[in-house]
């Protein structure tokens, strides 16, 4: 299966039986391993009527295989709450665990005003030393709650639980209830233990449990605006919010707040105040979309604006939930103004793309928004999977009935939730969501990322370090995109890596303007010649050459 050129071509890897890859790839396992991994290694086929494989996922990783994933705090405290800049986030646990308790996505911020807070440069941990793991931390925690509100004056403070905090039992709830009465501002713990879940993907369901829980609904008062959104699952890598809100902006369409991007305190407790909620990153922030329809009335749609394409399938979407024609014309407008200049750069790097293969195994929806964009420059996508996806995720929310709920997933609360009797408000009568759905607005639904991959490629949940190598080797793409564990492995294999969790120093990607972006870094790193001086020439065709000593 192997081929002796550096790359292949979309024509070649045609060639490539992907059923025979996945046998490659599980064959080095012993037999019991082997058989969990053939259920998270799928070959994508589509049926007629849109049915997908099933595929195994939000499963525990094997011990002893090297994975991508993060741990629960790293969802909660890192994905979630990371980008927002006026909560004071208290890692509780040793200064090991408090890197993270700094900022590490490049999720960036700005401030309205230069007097308003920001405290995302700042690294917030307890630092628990030997002595607070055998006597116990809930002191050292009070403490730092106390230096934090005295310096800082923050409106809120909310606290991490770290592995350690959970084995030794202290109880960060009745702290936080303590500070909270005692100093007046609002205070909430996270029981995030690294251990909690296979994944971050359960720390990214208890964070959005205590944000909904303790903010959402605590301001009445939000933005004003005729059509009103909250976008949920947008962190704010690289820029991205700040494109997506120009252009929602220039929409006429107000944005009332964002999980968690360039977020704040208050646009959290005021997110009740939209009319519609739209959901970008599914599998981080489904949970929240759910309940703000349960208890506020707020209905929801997928968008993706990632990629041109998918920027104006979205905006179309928000358009025609609101039904108004002068929202309809000024979208199209907007569209019509900004296309242009991307079809210019798309066309120009097309040229250069054409057929070239990509791989994505990223975090999030990551792994099936970036198909659109190496779409739109002729790439394919022959292998993709997620770090800490669910079933639904792969194969669309149809199958979340059949899902069952394992002692992992148990061990997270979930929340009951039941209509506010005060500010619930169905935003428009069933009979009318129900003409929205005839016309094709799909709300509250997403296909999953199988269901818009290409016949015959790989799908890969939690990839091992065995497994990305094996790939590159076989099918030896243009381009891999993951996260910064496995840059450097990638890249001394010869294969350029993309960095799609913090974009490389790079972005913003979404959007009209990051998509032209995105296709200029592609352009220049699948084109780029220093890739093939990786190898030195007698490695590439080794020949042995003599002559005899008379000659």
């Amino acid at each position: 299966m192997s081929s002796t050129c550096e790359e292949r071509t979309e024509l070649e890897c045609e060639y490539v039986d992907p059923g025979e890859v996945k046998q490659e790839l599980i064959s080095r396992y012993p037999t019991k391993v082997a058989r969990k991994r053939a259920k998270q290694i799928v070959v994508n086929e589509v049926g007629e009527c849109g049915e997908v494989p099933e595929i195994g996922a939000n499963t525990r990783t094997i011990p002893g295989i090297i994975t991508q994933r993060g741990c629960t705090y790293a969802g909660c405290k890192g994905v979630i709450l990371g980008p927002t800049r006026d909560i004071v986030n208290i890692t509780h646990g040793p200064i090991g665990c408090g890197f993270y308790s700094w900022l590490t996505r490049r999720n960036q911020t700005k401030p309205e005003d230069a007097r308003d807070e920001n405290f995302m440069t700042y690294c917030f941990s307890t630092d628990m030393q030997d002595e607070d793991i055998v006597f116990g931390g809930e002191k050292k925690l009070k403490a730092a709650i106390q230096e934090a509100y005295d310096i800082f004056k923050p409106k809120a403070i909310s606290i991490f639980a770290t592995c350690p905090v959970g084995l030794i039992g202290d109880d960060i709830h009745a702290v936080a209830r303590e500070m909270k009465e005692k100093l007046g501002i609002n205070i909430f713990g996270f029981s995030c233990e690294g251990y909690r879940g296979v994944s971050q993907s359960a720390g990214h369901h208890i964070a959005n449990n205590g944000i909904f829980t303790h903010v959402v609904g605590g301001k009445d008062e939000g933005k004003e605006g005729k059509f009103k959104i909250n976008l949920l699952g947008e962190y704010n890598i690289g820029g991205d919010a700040f494109e997506i809100d120009r252009v929602l902006e220039d929409c006429g369409i107000t944005l009332v707040s964002t999980f968690s991007g360039n977020s704040t305190y208050d646009q959290f407790a005021s997110a009740h105040m939209a009319d519609l909620n739209t959901v970008m990153c599914h599998r981080s922030i489904n949970y929240v979309a759910d309940m703000m329809e349960n208890k506020y009335g707020i209905p929801w749609i997928k968008v993706n604006f990632i990629g041109a394409e998918a920027t104006a399938k979205s905006l179309r979407k928000i358009a025609a939930y609101f039904e108004d024609e002068e929202l309809t014309a000024r979208v199209e407008e907007v569209i019509a103004r900004e296309l242009p200049a991307v079809e210019k750069v798309r066309d120009e790097v097309r040229s250069r793309c054409e057929g070239k293969l990509a791989m994505l195994f990223v975090g999030g929806s990551r792994a099936h928004s970036y198909q659109e964009l190496f779409r739109e420059i002729g790439m394919k996508t022959i292998a993709a999977g997620y770090e800490f996806a669910h079933r639904d995720d792969y194969e669309g929310r149809n199958v979340l009935p059949s899902i069952k709920v394992d002692a992992d997933s148990r061990s997270i609360e979930d929340l009951e939730i039941h209509p506010d009797p005060q500010r619930y408000r169905l935003r428009k009568p069933t009979e009318a969501l129900e003409e929205l759905r005839s016309k094709g607005l799909p709300l509250k639904e997403y296909e999953g990322m199988m269901a818009e991959m290409a016949e015959k490629t790989l799908v890969v949940d939690d990839i091992s370090q065995y497994e990305t190598e094996k790939l590159i080797e076989i099918y030896k793409p243009n381009i891999f995109c993951a996260g910064i564990k496995e840059k450097y492995v990638v890249q001394k294999q010869g294969v350029p890596m993309k960095q799609l969790h913090n974009y490389d120093y790079g972005g913003p990607y979404a959007g009209f303007k990051g998509a032209i972006n995105f296709y200029e870094e592609i352009d220049r790193m699948v084109n780029s010649k220093v890739w093939s001086y990786l190898k030195a020439p007698w490695q590439k065709c080794p020949e042995l050459s003599a002559r005899y000593a008379c000659d």
